[in-house]
């Protein structure tokens, strides 16, 4: 029962109480107003003590109590409802691509207040990049509630992310090797705020699992499609992560040994005949308007002869990833989703011919509940984590006059 906890005294009882406030909170965040009653049969707790959780969180400004949900209909008096408070804490996201940033305010409940875009040039320094996120930042914060905490900032990378303290390790497509973005970005904020860096695909993996197409999927993949090519992988209910947290790096799977370089050394890698320059080419889109090749997909009515080739290659790799992880389902997102919208029968092909049968046969293709939004609310996700393991610690370490100190 979400991994509720009942029992222990002195200081293990105010963690036990700890816990259970935040496991409270995540039913809400994830499923949206609840009665008291559905929190109750979810968390296997009496009535009384959800009673004292709920009015707890509602003091500490997490969420808000309503009236009974109209149509609920049950024996006896209807339950009040739960509900996240809309001038409640929040997270500030970034999603951070190879040629732009988008950087988002982001309460819990996975509700978007405000966003702002800026370019990233190419070959930008990373502590350039930082200091065009921390303007964004300062742009979404300066919107908020004067008060409302901001309970930290989670960046979404295109590399190699080490789990154990979110360095970036390598990020081929940015020319980055071993920067500590997280701490570019405090340093041009001058604010101590909690952060966290992790791989974009990865974060796209868990916010579609948490409340896009793949809610209640235990295996899934989740494929990132922009200049590069990653995955993130999510395996019996749990984040595939690999001993560094490096694993899903299937854009460099050997897809042609005769084919071209590849920005990380090797030669012949999938992304080079699927990532956004492939496409671009394919498309003979001017150099100056790659950075719009999404939205010149998603104009697009019919795919040209070069395109449907590419989609063909993009289900061949596919095979790939179907026959080492045997998904229910592989999320295409980036430019891979209007790609699949245009060539779905190529991609399928492509898949069918170089899948292991029943792999195949197991695996869905979808695109994404979450559009173009899965990264942003991943990093969102990956920010919020510490209000659910202990929301009256993470308050104590939010800022909470967060627009009036990035004003300086």
């Amino acid at each position: 029962m979400a991994g509720v906890q009942r029992v222990g005294t002195g200081t293990n009882q105010e963690a036990v109480r700890r816990h259970n406030l935040g496991t409270l909170l995540r039913h809400v965040h994830d499923s949206g107003e609840q009665s008291r009653a559905e929190l109750t049969g979810q968390m296997g707790l009496n009535r009384s003590t959800i009673a004292g959780l709920v009015s707890e969180l509602d003091e500490l400004s997490l969420i808000e109590q309503a009236s009974p949900a109209v149509g609920r209909r049950g024996a006896g008096r209807p339950s009040a409802g739960v509900r996240i408070r809309d001038d409640g804490p929040y997270v500030v996201a970034v999603d951070l691509g190879v040629d732009r940033a988008v950087v988002a305010r982001i309460g819990l409940g996975g509700r978007i207040w405000d966003r702002a875009t800026a370019p990233i040039p190419h070959d930008t320094e990373a502590w350039q990049v930082g200091a065009t996120v921390a303007g964004l930042v300062r742009q979404v914060v300066a919107l908020s509630p004067p008060e409302a905490p901001l309970l930290g900032i989670g960046v979404a990378i295109p590399g190699l992310v080490r789990r154990s303290d979110g360095l970036v390790r390598h990020a081929p497509n940015l020319n980055w090797h071993d920067v500590s973005f997280g701490s570019i970005v405090l340093a041009a904020l001058s604010l101590d705020v909690p952060i966290a860096v992790g791989n974009d695909a990865d974060l796209g993996a868990l916010s579609e699992h948490r409340r896009g197409t793949a809610v209640d999927v235990d295996d899934l993949v989740y494929l990132s499609g922009n200049v590069g090519v990653g995955a993130g992988v999510i395996t019996g209910g749990n984040r595939l992560e690999g001993v560094a947290g490096y694993a899903g790096e299937v854009g460099h799977l050997s897809h042609d040994p005769r084919g071209l370089v590849c920005h990380c050394g090797s030669r012949g890698c999938w992304e080079t005949v699927v990532g956004a320059p492939a496409i671009a080419e394919a498309l003979r889109c001017p150099e100056d308007q790659v950075a719009r090749l999404g939205e010149i997909l998603e104009d697009m009515t019919t795919a040209p002869r070069e395109l449907r080739s590419i989609a063909t290659e993009l289900g061949r790799g596919l095979a790939a990833v179907v026959n080492i992880f045997n998904p229910s389902v592989v999320i295409l997102g980036g430019h891979f989703l209007p790609l699949f919208r245009l060539c779905r029968a190529e991609v399928t092909a492509g898949l069918t011919e170089r899948a292991l049968s029943p792999a195949r046969d197991a695996v869905r293709l979808a695109l994404p509940g979450l559009g173009g939004d899965s990264i942003l609310l991943g990093a969102a996700e990956m920010a919020m984590e510490p209000v659910f393991v202990d929301p009256v610690a993470s308050l104590a370490a939010a800022v909470t006059d967060a627009p009036a100190r990035l004003a300086g």
